[in-house]
């Protein structure tokens, strides 16, 4: 499964992956997981948001157990954030079949389109309009950097954006949804384990600065009576990470746009993008605020005005309590499992607000992640299906 994935959407410049909502490539990887559902004999079906299902027993019966992640990607992102859950779960499936478990509950597989929200600019569109946290209007007004909008790229792709919305007959099928996800950072590494346990996602957001100025020419405009938003952006890039460190959190400027964008001209428009998390509310308040503040006294003192809008906003996510504590007595005959936090956004933290949620990480040697240096080693995948494979038994066994 995993050599049949590999070459679908790698740039062969960058060595990554380029699997965006609605694109080609995108639909190539859909059309692998319909493949992989038949080849088992799985019922298959695409929901309202465009999220596919594989279903074993009857969906309609309710209480399922859900496993599954997603498949598109970030720019240029690494060949295991979404990917190693959905393989997983296949493969899990697999092994379960031949331990010859007899399932008391369904079991359903699930790829949520537009996790990453590299093409619309928002994460977990599939997700999020599932659960009802992303309205109908909202959708129709999300487009991408071509001006392309959500619903004519789902039609170009050949599914129905009238159909998008809140699906509460859907979730009301499952009865507990468990995504495994390669850890995106070291703390597996450090602790010498190859699977581990999520307690909680950090809150996180994404916030977009405009400083406006004057377009003028840069080789004819004094120092002196430039009105430069790039001056103002690059303070303000060197306080994001200022305010972040000393509130133990993160904050990256990792987007920018800048107009008319010439080599010989001063920006009349520069717009950033700020990616900030922490490990609570509090925290993240103190540095969002601070990375404002500061952006408006540095617009100040260049003549520049600015304007901060925020994007989206996940609260923080604690997973089910007693999910997660019977995850870790069923993973605990076999392995030790450490319980860990993480900052990165997830399908099944969108979920868990509507459905008993948790998620199982794989070490990750290098902590890289979003980067084609991504990877985990074959034996800790093998291990995560395994876990996995244990945790769906533990829940769905008859």
């Amino acid at each position: 499964m995993w050599a049949e994935l590999l070459p679908i959407g790698r740039h062969p410049d960058s060595g990554g992956y380029r699997r965006y909502a609605w694109t080609g490539a995108d639909a190539e990887c859909r059309a692998w997981f319909r493949e992989q559902a038949e080849r088992r004999g799985l019922a298959y079906e695409t929901d309202r948001n465009g999220n596919q299902w594989a279903w074993l027993g009857d969906p309609a019966a309710g209480d399922a157990v859900v496993t599954g992640s997603h498949l598109d990607s970030v720019p240029d992102g690494g060949a295991f954030d979404g990917p190693l859950g959905v393989v997983s779960a296949f493969a899990s499936l697999d092994e379960l079949r031949s331990r010859g478990v007899p399932f008391g509950r369904p079991l359903a597989i699930v790829n949520f389109g537009d996790e990453e929200g590299a093409r619309f600019g928002l994460a977990c569109v599939g997700s999020r309009l599932t659960a009802g946290q992303l309205t109908v209007e909202q959708a129709h007004r999300l487009t991408d950097a071509d001006g392309v909008t959500l619903p004519r790229a789902m039609a170009a792709a050949g599914h129905d954006p009238d159909t998008i919305g809140p699906d509460p007959e859907r979730l009301a099928r499952i009865g507990a949804f468990v995504e495994l996800h390669v850890e995106q950072g070291r703390a597996l590494d450090l602790s010498g384990d190859p699977v581990g346990l999520a307690d909680a996602i950090w809150p996180h957001g994404r916030w977009r600065l405009d400083f406006r100025g004057e377009a003028n020419h840069a080789g004819t405009t004094r120092l002196a009576d430039r009105r430069d938003p790039m001056l103002p952006y690059a303070e303000t890039v060197l306080a994001a990470r200022r305010e972040a460190r000393l509130a133990a959190a993160v904050a990256t400027f990792g987007k920018i746009a800048v107009e008319p964008n010439g080599v010989n001209a001063i920006p009349s428009l520069v717009r950033g993008w700020l990616d900030a998390r922490a490990a609570d509310q509090t925290a993240l308040d103190t540095v969002v605020t601070g990375v404002e503040q500061a952006a408006r006294e540095y617009a100040a003192a260049h003549g520049v005005d600015v304007d901060v809008v925020r994007e989206s906003f996940t609260p923080v996510v604690e997973f089910d309590h007693a999910l997660r504590d019977e995850l870790a007595r069923i993973l605990g005959t076999r392995l030790k499992v450490p319980v860990l936090g993480t900052g990165a956004g997830h399908d099944a933290g969108i979920l868990s607000g509507s459905v008993p949620t948790a998620m199982l990480f794989v070490r990750n040697p290098t902590g890289v992640s979003h980067s084609p240096a991504e990877f985990a080693a074959e034996d800790d995948c093998a291990a995560g299906v395994t876990a996995l494979a244990d945790v769906l038994e533990g829940l769905a066994r008859a």
